[in-house]
């Protein structure tokens, strides 16, 4: 009698077009070392999920796959009406090393800004 192999669940794909600097701004993780992106998305989803990000940046015709991981999780009904969403981290790849210097190039001088964002 053979049992059936559990199969892993496929990550979610999620497509993220970011038009203008400052929704960028707003949604850049500089603090992860290989860096991340803030998405807002309704769906429920638990630290350590794997996600695939196609992103799309302001005044950039490439789209860009990222797979990712869920590194926080904004709830909804969250305090100081924060926007429900998660957190992912890029993989440590050289394609998120490139994706990561193409978004601090993009955001210049915003990346000083004491501006509040969508993270920590």
């Amino acid at each position: 009698m053979t049992h059936p192999v559990p199969s892993t669940p496929r990550p979610s794909v999620i497509q993220l077009a970011i038009k203008e600097k400052s929704a960028l701004y707003a949604a850049y993780i500089p603090l992860f070392s290989e860096g991340g992106l803030f998405i807002p998305i309704l769906r429920a989803y638990k630290l350590g999920d794997d996600v695939y990000v196609l992103l799309t940046l302001p005044d950039d015709p490439q789209r860009y796959p990222i797979s990712g991981k869920v590194a926080w999780v904004t709830p909804a009904k969250a305090a100081n009406n924060r926007t429900q969403g998660i957190g992912i981290s890029f993989p440590k790849d050289e394609k998120s090393r490139l994706l990561k210097l193409r978004i601090e190039e993009i955001l210049g001088a915003h990346l000083a800004s004491e501006r509040p964002t969508q993270t920590i």
